[in-house]
């Protein structure tokens, strides 16, 4: 299975091409392999005999393979989804539960000897995040403060001070680097997943009994399964029932394991859908007034 750039889609017809942005494509080449190779042979009666892998660098490059159709189906976190669906009108075609996990939210937590307790208090603090490529540690928490009436700011180091009317934020690269830096009073707060939360190596239980926790956002997909603007119908409701059917196939049970620990594909439900809504105007808001 070729990792070259296939050719266009009305010259290829029967090759299904499946997207990943990444930095290390090497390693997602080989957790991306053996779910193409499952779904491939089940989709012939819709003339696909053949499957290939495509990397972008960067949400940019992906959106441009989505919309000259050299991709047509696209794994993503829910952020990434929502710009990918603005950049280059791709569709949503199913939820993906990870770890039994399909649904989770953003938790902003503190001190609990310090003077932060709740969102508000932020104003003329900081607050330590992930990195720009993070739903739960970057894009919901800043869409959070942007629908509070916060004004973010971004420092260059955690011992910069914000404006006194606005949140000045710094990344730390990791989850447990968040929760130490809160914990050694380096910042005022931290924002995480709710899964990172409750993960002890990423904020261990000695760090957390000293954390209070200020906010809690509304909970938003693990991940998505996208297809391209004007994929031929038929392919798609294949690619569709093939992914759906996966979790009740033994022969699947290792390719879900290596595809991001995938437990089960599901259906878009309302409550979804409307959570895509609104995480698609906050990134909207994001990258207009912050960015």
């Amino acid at each position: 299975m070729a990792m070259g750039l296939p050719a266009h889609a009305s010259e290829d017809e029967h090759v299904l091409v499946l997207g990943r942005i990444s930095d290390d494509p090497s390693a997602h080449h080989d957790q991306l392999k053996p779910l193409l190779d499952y779904v491939v042979p089940r989709m012939r009666d819709v003339g696909i005999t053949e499957g290939r892998i495509l990397m972008a660098r960067d949400p940019q490059q992906m959106a441009s393979y989505l919309r000259r159709n050299r991709v047509d189906w696209v794994t993503e976190t829910a952020s990434t989804a929502v710009q990918l669906q603005q950049r280059a009108a791709a569709k949503p075609l199913l939820l993906t539960e990870r770890n039994g996990v399909s649904s989770y939210h953003t938790v902003f937590f503190a001190r609990k000897d310090g003077p932060i307790r709740t969102l508000a208090d932020l104003r003329g603090h900081t607050l330590a995040l992930q990195s720009t490529a993070s739903t739960s540690a970057y894009m919901v928490p800043m869409t959070e403060l942007l629908d509070a009436r916060l004004s973010p700011e971004i420092l260059l180091a955690p011992s910069d001070e914000p404006a006194p009317d606005r949140v000045g934020y710094v990344f730390a690269r990791s989850e447990l680097n968040i929760a130490s830096w809160v914990h050694k009073s380096m910042v005022d707060a931290g924002a995480v997943s709710s899964l990172d939360w409750n993960h002890p190596e990423r904020v261990p239980e000695a760090f957390k009994a000293d954390f209070r926790v200020i906010h809690e956002s509304d909970p938003y997909p693990r991940a998505l399964e996208l297809v391209r603007d004007g994929m031929d119908p038929r392919v798609q409701a294949r690619l569709r029932e093939v992914l759906l059917e996966a979790a009740g196939d033994p022969a699947a049970r290792d390719a879900l394991r290596l595809f991001f620990n995938t437990s089960r594909f599901l259906p878009l439900d309302p409550a979804s859908q409307r959570s895509l809504a609104a995480l698609r105007k906050g990134v909207q808001r994001v990258r207009s007034e912050v960015e």
